[in-house]
């Protein structure tokens, strides 16, 4: 995986990453937890486990489970976030500060 080249994501998974996942796909009845734009959900076989809400929080409560696809588009859609937020803060530090009106 591409993503998991410059990360150290993997280091700070739990130790018992690998029970907690087969507890959420046992959850999860080994299905994709998305919901179509339909409602319904997605009937594909889960393969991912993912977090909801991006971070290190890896309480069930957090965790789904996802298939390929769906994980695909949720991390393509949160690395653009990451990056387009990393990019408005530098250009900030270009930025010069605005003079007050009264100094002009």
């Amino acid at each position: 995986m591409p993503g998991w080249t410059n990360s150290n994501r993997r280091d700070r998974l739990p130790k018992d990453w690998q029970a907690i996942r087969h507890r959420v796909f046992r959850r999860d009845g080994g299905r994709c937890c998305i919901p179509l734009p339909d409602g319904r959900r997605c009937p594909n076989a889960a393969t991912q486990v993912d977090h909801i809400i991006p971070g290190d929080d890896h309480s069930l409560d957090n965790l789904q489970s996802i298939c390929d696809d769906h994980h695909r588009v949720k991390s393509s859609s949160e690395g653009a976030r990451a990056l387009n937020a990393k990019k408005a803060q530098n250009a900030k530090k270009f930025l010069r500060p605005e003079r007050h009106p009264g100094l002009l």
